[in-house]
């Protein structure tokens, strides 16, 4: 299979698709693999490198769509990319449909096969394309929370870990998934007072195993989230319902409790945000103010720390792209009902239950779309 791998468009996205060292097994895979020119300039990888792993470097991004049967990349497809999809042709990269009607219509549209890594699940229920991003960018969260918190920022000028005689800033982190548990291990690292507040006690209890009386956590609900707003000084906002827009945590008067200058991070927000004042930001203007208080609402974390992310992400999504090449994509979605859950559109359809139900489309059962596309 000849497998091509762009150039990442989004603004500061720095990651690639494969490094050189996945091309390299790729090809030893007996697979073809084609790269754009520079589309490894964000982790250091030169063309010359994708040259002796094995690639064929093409100078554009057209060339590479026009060749390749399936396109791997990390972020979604921007309308000038979904422009050059075509039937036939697979697609193999996060997608975040739900809050995003117009690239599933223009997805719907292309033909293609669309397969996000964000809904492929493993056998215990996880989502392990999704898991390394969400470990980086809750690492970050914190890191993120104890910058903007700093007065130049625009924060309220309180230091984290506080100072003699001075408490610590005191985080709440709504969730305890990977994003949520990171994000807590870090702050706590860092010097914080935290609390994390989950849906269920089982992801609580095992962090307080973990974290022991430095943590503090509680069951989530809306009046348990307003109770503890007043107090914070930054709220880590880590809500995932797989595949669906994320579920808005706190409101806009819920603002008006808070401390002026603290600080909301959004990492939600690839999901349409938790808090219902967020909107996607950039690297290069990260936040913004909503009755004084600051929100970072980045969409692509991760890709600020592209040598890292990217090669963990790659770690976890090798064994599926060798699966998709070696068997072709009809049949490696149909043996493999983990990989098949990724399967977002097909045959002209949406195909993730909570991508239809929450873009308002009809829903087509992923193995009688694929029957359709062949």
């Amino acid at each position: 299979m000849r497998i091509g791998v762009p150039k990442e468009i989004k603004v500061h996205e720095y990651r690639v698709g494969l490094t050189p060292e996945s091309v390299r097994d790729l090809v030893a895979d007996g697979q073809e693999v084609v790269v754009e020119s520079g589309a490894g300039i964000g982790i250091g990888a030169s063309d010359n490198e994708y040259r002796a792993a094995g690639a064929r470097v093409l100078p554009s991004a057209g060339e590479v769509f026009n060749q390749a049967q399936l396109i791997v990349k990390v972020k979604e497809p921007l309308p000038s990319e979904r422009a050059m999809l075509r039937p036939g042709q697979a697609l193999f990269t996060y997608l975040h449909l739900a809050p995003d009607p117009y690239q599933a219509h223009d997805l719907i549209n292309s033909g293609a096969t669309a397969i996000a890594y964000e809904t492929v699940t493993a056998a215990d229920g996880s989502l392990p394309l999704l898991a390394p991003m969400s470990v980086i960018a809750g690492r970050m969260a914190a890191q993120v929370a104890a910058r903007f918190l700093e007065r130049p920022q625009g924060g309220r000028g309180v230091l984290l870990a506080g100072a003699p005689g001075v408490p610590p800033a005191r985080v709440l982190v709504l969730g305890a998934g990977s994003v949520g548990s990171n994000a807590a291990r870090i702050a706590i690292g860092m010097g914080a007072e935290v609390i994390v507040l989950n849906r269920m006690e089982r992801g609580l209890a095992a962090l307080e195993r973990e974290l022991g009386a430095r943590l503090s956590t509680a069951l989530a609900s809306p009046e348990r989230i307003a109770s503890e707003l007043p107090h914070a000084d930054a709220v880590i906002g880590a809500a995932l319902v797989a595949g669906a827009a994320a579920p808005k945590l706190v409101t806009r008067a819920m603002l008006k409790t808070m401390k002026s200058g603290a600080v909301l991070v959004d990492v939600s927000i690839d999901q349409g945000g938790c808090f219902e004042t967020s909107s996607p930001t950039t690297h290069s203007n990260p936040v913004f103010a909503v009755d004084g208080i600051l929100h970072y609402c980045v969409a692509n974390m991760p890709g600020a720390v592209p040598r890292t992310s990217a090669y963990a992400l790659n770690q976890a999504t090798l064994p599926f792209i060798k699966k998709l090449a070696r068997l072709g994509v009809v049949a490696a979605l149909r043996e493999d009902a983990h990989l098949r859950n990724g399967l977002n559109v097909c045959a002209g359809a949406i195909t993730q239950p909570a991508v239809a139900a929450a873009l308002g489309y009809s829903y087509l059962d992923p193995l009688k779309a694929l029957e359709k596309s062949n």
